[in-house]
């Protein structure tokens, strides 16, 4: 009788495992989301990282990628309707992923542009807002923005001094927002203000009297994103501004929620790509007469590194599902956010450690990276934030 014992297989013969994907999360995937996966890949390795080290460099962001991003769909991607590609969260957090693999700026150019602009129009605006605005922003054609923080508030929105007043049909806008990605190119603003009702939004545009953006300079993170002071002087705005489908908190939060889902899968990317780098060179390195990799501290490192990301993978693949299904909650993405930020800043700093000299470089990418995610970790909820939301899930204490 023939055996039946299964005959081990080689090392030769074993499947080679992607080292940036060890669980093969891209099996998992269907045809649709591995498509929209690769064509975003392949922009950010033709289009991005050509000249995303040069526009960090000069404080600059490559503003000739809009409308690229636009052509291929990813302004509003996950939106149904009004010229937008409808695709589910699971494509949405791939985009996020391999634009943050190119840089945080640009990633950060299209959250904001997709969850935290155009989805508060889509979610809450009237069909004459939804119409006005959405198929432009899709296009790239309108730039949006989106003002919630304040100098005085941080992570404390009720802490808001931006106000709005009714004046006949008019508001009357007063006050300012800071730390405001887009703000110096936008064609409108989403701003949250105060108001007798209740916490509204309002779709500001940002050529009316009074209002003023101005940019920030010198910083050393996200310095291929345009971040910027905004102030309102009397902004006169008509009672078509107002969104009519929010008041209080919900609205403002909701928003997050959608572009904290995001930066789960964004900083993903931002870590494959200086595990990919520091692979490459602890190969190329010789110290001691042998690889770099061949270091047993080394090895260690590395293999950290891929633990984390894959634990990343699957937090956010689970996520997009349960998003997918109505079944996502906030604290389920304040868990991804703080495990997945906390882990692509180490993933970063240690890959900047390993280079060595190198690695304080801008010829290598773990530098940018990685004080791009210094502002990652902090934006949309500093970790201690998330901490406290999952804390208070687990206690039904509010510890804020």
């Amino acid at each position: 009788m023939a055996s039946t014992t299964p005959v081990p297989k080689s090392a030769s013969q074993k499947r080679q495992l992607d080292p940036l994907d060890l669980f093969d999360v891209r099996s998992e995937l269907t045809d649709e989301e591995r498509m929209v996966q690769d064509s975003v890949a392949r922009f950010v390795d033709d289009k991005v990282l050509p000249v995303i080290q040069e526009a960090f460099e000069n404080h600059s962001f490559p503003k000739d990628l809009i409308s690229q991003v636009a052509e291929l769909g990813l302004l509003g991607s996950s939106l149904e309707g009004y010229d937008c590609a409808g695709l589910n969260a699971i494509c949405y957090g791939l985009i996020c992923q391999e634009l943050e693999r190119g840089d945080s700026g640009l990633r950060s150019f299209v959250s904001v542009q997709s969850s935290l602009v155009m989805f508060p129009i889509h979610a809450y605006g009237s069909e004459e807002q939804k119409q006005r605005w959405l198929p432009a922003m899709a296009r790239g054609e309108a730039i949006g923005c989106f003002g919630l923080t304040e100098s005085q508030g941080g992570s404390d929105p009720g802490n808001m001094k931006t106000h709005a007043k009714r004046d006949g049909g008019d508001w009357v806008l007063n006050g300012s927002k800071m730390w405001i990605t887009n703000g110096n190119i936008a064609d409108a603003a989403i701003i949250w203000a105060m108001t007798e009702e209740g916490l509204r939004g309002f779709i500001v545009e940002t050529d009316l009297p009074g209002f003023t953006a101005q940019e920030i300079k010198n910083k050393f993170s996200l310095r291929a994103s345009i971040t910027s002071a905004l102030f309102f002087d009397n902004v006169r705005m008509p009672e078509e501004s107002v969104l009519p489908g929010v008041v209080g908190l919900k609205g403002p939060l909701s928003c997050l929620t959608q572009a904290r889902y995001g930066i789960t899968w964004g900083v993903i990317g931002a870590a494959q790509a200086c595990l990919d780098e520091v692979l490459r060179y602890s190969k190329e390195r010789i110290l001691f007469n042998k690889p770099l990799s061949h270091n047993q501290a080394i090895q260690l490192r590395l293999a950290d590194m891929a633990r984390r990301i894959t634990t990343a993978q699957l937090l956010s693949l689970r996520l997009g599902r349960l998003k997918d299904q109505g079944r996502m909650t906030s604290t389920q993405v304040s868990i991804a956010k703080w495990n997945n930020c906390r882990a692509a800043l180490d993933i970063a700093r240690d890959a900047r450690d390993m280079l060595g000299g190198a690695g304080i470089s801008a010829e290598y990418v773990p530098i940018r990276h990685m004080l791009n995610l210094e502002s990652v970790i902090t934006y949309e909820g500093t970790e201690t934030v998330h901490q406290l939301v999952v804390g208070k899930e687990l206690t039904g204490t509010n510890a804020f």
